[in-house]
């Protein structure tokens, strides 16, 4: 009887330190897999981080670019603003009449709406060439994001584009320049 007794005592130590063994190499090997499957989507986040980070520092000169060309136009509106203010002086005390002053400061009111119409629609197309790049930003990272990225424009179209904006621009420059010149 003693021996079936150690038998049994031996047979259920045996037991136990199995099943104690298991209990400390199984979750080891639990948090393992959980760290490493934890590190894979980590590093799976890189991609998307930098393309956020990118688009943000491309949303940021964007704005900058933005409000530069706002505040050159501000200038630009101010400067106009206080020539023909000076010269609206000097007409005015070189006027022989009340009638020719009266009909200067028609003509002075005529050109100021133009100009003011004028600065609208350049800070207008400002804003629209901001929207614009804001949305192809957007865009651009939407696909890089999803994995669903548009397909690119040509680039000799994209060139063309350019020429065209720049040769707008120019003439816009220059039809301002003449009407500033002439209002002197």
């Amino acid at each position: 009887m003693v021996s079936k007794t150690r038998r049994f005592v031996n047979e259920q130590t045996r037991v136990l330190s199995e099943r104690a063994q298991r209990l400390r190499t199984t979750p080891t090997e639990i948090a393992r897999s959980a760290a490493i499957s934890s590190a894979g989507r980590i590093k799976s986040l890189k991609d998307p981080v930098r393309a956020l980070s990118q688009s943000g520092v491309r949303l940021t000169a964007i704005s900058q670019s933005t409000a530069q060309s706002l505040i050159e136009l501000q200038a630009e509106i101010v400067n106009t603003a206080l020539s023909n203010a000076a010269t609206q002086l000097e007409r005015a005390a070189q006027t022989d009449s009340v009638m020719a002053l009266a009909q200067d400061q028609a003509d002075v009111l005529r050109a100021t709406r133009e100009r003011i119409v004028e600065d609208l629609n350049q800070a207008v197309a400002i804003f629209k060439d901001a929207g614009g790049n804001v949305r192809k930003v957007a865009t651009e990272t939407y696909g890089d994001l999803t994995g669903r990225a548009e397909r690119k424009k040509p680039a000799a179209k994209k060139a063309a584009r350019k020429t065209v904006k720049k040769a707008k621009r120019a003439t816009r420059k220059t039809a301002t320049r003449g009407r500033r010149k002439a209002r002197a």
